[in-house]
Protein backbone atom coordinates (compact mmCIF):
# COMPACT_ATOMS: atom_id res chain seq x y z
CA UNK A 1 0.00 0.00 0.00
CA UNK A 2 1.53 3.03 -0.53
CA UNK A 3 -0.21 5.47 2.01
CA UNK A 4 2.50 6.96 3.31
CA UNK A 5 3.38 8.34 -0.31
CA UNK A 6 -0.06 9.29 -0.71
CA UNK A 7 0.31 11.33 2.43
CA UNK A 8 3.39 13.36 1.53
CA UNK A 9 1.78 14.09 -1.90
CA UNK A 10 -1.57 15.57 0.31
CA UNK A 11 0.86 17.42 2.73
CA UNK A 12 2.98 18.95 0.06
CA UNK A 13 -0.35 20.67 -1.51
CA UNK A 14 -1.54 21.55 1.67
CA UNK A 15 -1.13 23.04 4.61
CA UNK A 16 -2.77 22.33 8.52
CA UNK A 17 -5.81 24.18 9.78
CA UNK A 18 -4.90 26.08 12.77
CA UNK A 19 -6.65 24.04 16.13
CA UNK A 20 -7.71 20.60 13.65
CA UNK A 21 -6.28 17.74 11.93
CA UNK A 22 -7.45 18.99 8.91
CA UNK A 23 -5.58 20.36 5.98
CA UNK A 24 -6.50 23.45 3.46
CA UNK A 25 -4.90 23.02 -0.21
CA UNK A 26 -2.32 26.05 -1.03
CA UNK A 27 -3.12 28.70 -2.57
CA UNK A 28 -2.67 28.17 -5.78
CA UNK A 29 -3.09 24.59 -5.88
CA UNK A 30 -5.54 22.11 -7.16
CA UNK A 31 -5.56 18.16 -6.38
CA UNK A 32 -7.22 15.66 -8.53
CA UNK A 33 -7.15 12.20 -7.34
CA UNK A 34 -8.23 9.01 -9.21
CA UNK A 35 -8.53 11.20 -12.34
CA UNK A 36 -11.43 12.18 -11.06
CA UNK A 37 -12.38 15.62 -10.18
CA UNK A 38 -10.24 18.49 -9.93
CA UNK A 39 -10.84 19.95 -6.10
CA UNK A 40 -9.67 23.73 -5.48
CA UNK A 41 -10.07 25.73 -2.24
CA UNK A 42 -10.91 22.39 -0.58
CA UNK A 43 -9.78 20.64 2.83
CA UNK A 44 -8.40 17.21 3.37
CA UNK A 45 -8.55 15.54 6.21
CA UNK A 46 -5.84 12.16 6.39
CA UNK A 47 -7.08 9.36 8.55
CA UNK A 48 -5.96 6.02 9.09
CA UNK A 49 -8.18 4.29 6.94
CA UNK A 50 -9.23 6.87 4.52
CA UNK A 51 -8.81 10.29 3.46
CA UNK A 52 -11.43 12.69 3.25
CA UNK A 53 -12.12 15.94 0.82
CA UNK A 54 -13.94 18.32 1.87
CA UNK A 55 -15.69 21.85 -0.49
CA UNK A 56 -18.01 23.61 -0.51
CA UNK A 57 -21.16 23.38 -3.11
CA UNK A 58 -24.33 25.40 -3.29
CA UNK A 59 -24.25 26.74 0.44
CA UNK A 60 -23.79 23.10 1.59
CA UNK A 61 -20.30 21.10 2.82
CA UNK A 62 -19.85 17.89 0.40
CA UNK A 63 -17.54 15.32 1.94
CA UNK A 64 -15.86 12.61 -0.54
CA UNK A 65 -13.95 9.75 1.37
CA UNK A 66 -11.42 7.82 -0.24
CA UNK A 67 -9.91 4.44 0.74
CA UNK A 68 -6.25 4.48 1.19
CA UNK A 69 -6.04 1.26 -0.55
CA UNK A 70 -7.79 2.56 -3.65
CA UNK A 71 -5.96 5.36 -4.59
CA UNK A 72 -3.97 4.61 -7.60
CA UNK A 73 -2.65 8.96 -8.59
CA UNK A 74 -3.26 11.73 -7.08
CA UNK A 75 -2.11 14.88 -9.72
CA UNK A 76 -1.67 18.35 -8.54
CA UNK A 77 -1.91 21.65 -10.59
CA UNK A 78 -0.15 24.62 -9.68
CA UNK A 79 1.81 27.57 -10.99
CA UNK A 80 5.15 26.54 -12.29
CA UNK A 81 8.54 27.87 -10.52
CA UNK A 82 10.10 30.80 -11.88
Amino acid sequence: MLKSTWEKVFEYASMPVHGTLSRKLRKDVKIQINEGKIYEDAVIFLGEEFARVTEKAGGEAVNTYYDWEKIACIRTYGKPAE
